[in-house]
């Protein structure tokens, strides 16, 4: 090999480095695509299966420690017990508007129902806007009493580093914790899930149930494709500028076609 082939071989070193560095990032985009895609399919699967149909009930409270939401979230129950309005927290959110792409700011009530046996699980009762957040400007939405709950089973709200603290002494809440929201109020014996109260009307329209999104979607499979296909590209690319660049003639053969 001449010095020249030599010289141009270690020229490549930096860029392929880079294009290593570059295919790393775009095959594991690609395969994290995958791994979403198969979630999110197993995800609409439990939807499908569980949600529609009949009521079923809630998991007894022995089994409560065991209870796992892979095998029991969006499962469509029925529960009846009397609402603990006095440990209403409202958490903040975002609804559905009546316009697409118009989202009405506002709070889910989460709210305990006691059950007979004296046990608790926290029911997400809906959303209600900004102006409707205090008990005094919706009166009729507290009702008193036994009370029969229809909805779906689901698991806390995940945190994640956007966001903001909780605070309880505010009764003030970002995420749909009920686990955090029974400490705050000294509650014991709190099943581990929570309920997302169907779309039956309350007394005074408020706050609105069903609000779980039962349609998701699923693009990931065209998420997977752009990421392998960009990877492939930036072979090929990388690939011909080598080749070129290896092919190009050094000076001592311009000299001598010269």
């Amino acid at each position: 090999m001449t010095a020249s082939r030599l010289h141009k071989g270690r020229s490549l070193i930096l860029p392929g480095l880079a294009a290593l560095v570059a295919l790393a990032i775009l095959i594991g985009l690609g395969t994290w695509q995958l791994q979403r895609k198969a979630w999110k399919e197993d995800l609409i699967a439990q939807i499908e299966t569980r949600a529609y149909g009949e009521p079923g009930a809630i998991l007894p409270e022995a089994d409560w420690p065991a209870w796992r939401a892979d095998q029991d979230e969006f499962r469509k129950v029925r529960v009846t017990g009397t609402f603990l309005h006095q440990f209403e927290a409202p958490v903040y959110g975002l609804a559905r508007g009546e316009r697409q792409g118009a989202p009405i700011q506002g709070y889910y009530l989460i709210t305990p129902l006691k059950l007979a046996t004296g046990a608790i699980v926290m029911v997400n009762r809906g959303f209600v806007p900004t102006d409707l957040r205090y008990p005094g400007t919706r009166p009729e939405s507290q009702p008193a009493g036994e009370v029969t709950v229809t909805g779906l089973i689901r698991a806390p709200e995940i945190r994640n580093s956007f966001t903001p603290d909780d605070d309880p002494a505010r009764n003030q809440w970002f995420a749909r914790d009920s686990q955090a929201i029974a400490a705050a109020h000294n509650l014991e014996r709190v099943a581990p899930f929570l309920i997302d109260a169907d779309a039956s009307p309350n007394p005074g329209g408020w706050p609105r149930g069903g609000q779980t999104p039962l349609t998701l979607p699923n693009n990931h499979l065209q998420y997977v494709i752009t990421w392998y296909g960009i990877a492939l590209t930036l072979v090929g690319v990388f690939a011909a500028f080598a080749w070129r660049r290896l092919r190009e003639p050094d000076s001592d053969e311009l000299k001598l076609e010269e």
